[in-house]
C-alpha cells in the first residue's frame, strides 16, 4: 500500500486474507466476518514522534468499536489491543516505510480462533466488516487530526484514561525472549511504556508484549 500510489487517508479494505501478520512476525488468523483494513499515514515536518502514532490508532479504533456494540467492557492495552472483558478483541500493526506509515488493524468481529495460551474475544457478528470499515475510517480521520494538533502529553493522557490502570501488575516479554514483571507506571509522551520495577525503579520500555 505504501508504495502503490495510495495517499493519506486512502483505505484498504479485505473480506479474506491469505498472509495476515501481527506483530514480532505472528501470523493473525483469518475467520469469515472479521474486519482486516489498513489505511496509510504521511508524516509531516512538525508532526509528533511517529511511534506515537499508535496511540491514535488505538483511540481510533476503540471510539469505532464502541459506537458499533456500546456497553461493552472495552479497554486499551499497551501497545497495539483492544480488550473485551479482558481478552483480546483486535489488533493494531504499524510498518514504516520512509515518510510513509501503513497503519493495519484486524478485528475479531464475528468470530475469533482457537489460540493456546491467549484469552481471545469476538463480537459475535453484531456487526459486518462492510458497516464497521466507515465508522473506524471517521475515527482514524478525527484522531489523526487530534494527534496532529494536540499537545503530545496531554494525546498521551487521553490513550491512558482508556487502558488498563496505573499501579496494574504486567509483565513485559521482550523480542529477545526477555520477561521481566512489574507495576504498569503510564506513558510517556511518544507511547513508551514505563515499568515500575520491585525496587521502585522504572524501566522505559519502547517495543514488546504486555500480558496483565
Amino acid at each position: 500500500m505504501a508504495d502503490r500510489g495510495a495517499v493519506e487517508g486512502d483505505w484498504l479494505v479485505t473480506l479474506d486474507q491469505t498472509a495476515g501478520r501481527g506483530r514480532q512476525g505472528r501470523s493473525w488468523i483469518t475467520r469469515p466476518g472479521n474486519f482486516f483494513g489498513s489505511t496509510l499515514v504521511v508524516l509531516r515536518a512538525g508532526d509528533p514522534p511517529p511511534q506515537s502514532l499508535s496511540l491514535a490508532a488505538g483511540l481510533a479504533l476503540i471510539e469505532a468499536a464502541e459506537t458499533a456494540v456500546g456497553g461493552q467492557p472495552l479497554q486499551l492495552k499497551w501497545p497495539n489491543d483492544l480488550l473485551l472483558g479482558g481478552a483480546k478483541l483486535a489488533g493494531i500493526l504499524l510498518e514504516r516505510h520512509g515518510d510513509r506509515v501503513v497503519i493495519g488493524f484486524g478485528v475479531n468481529l464475528a468470530d475469533a480462533p482457537a489460540v493456546e495460551g491467549r484469552a481471545l474475544a469476538h463480537l459475535d457478528g453484531r456487526i459486518a466488516p462492510q458497516a464497521f470499515a466507515p465508522l473506524l475510517a471517521g475515527a482514524m480521520s478525527r484522531m489523526l487530526g487530534l494527534w496532529r494538533s494536540s499537545e503530545p502529553d496531554l494525546f498521551a493522557q487521553a490513550w491512558l484514561a482508556r487502558a488498563h490502570s496505573v499501579g496494574t501488575q504486567i509483565a513485559v516479554h521482550s523480542g529477545d525472549a526477555e520477561r521481566v514483571s512489574g507495576r504498569f507506571d503510564g506513558i510517556d509522551a511518544d507511547g513508551t511504556l514505563r515499568l515500575r520495577l520491585p525496587d521502585g525503579t522504572v524501566r522505559k520500555v519502547h517495543a514488546g508484549d504486555v500480558e496483565l
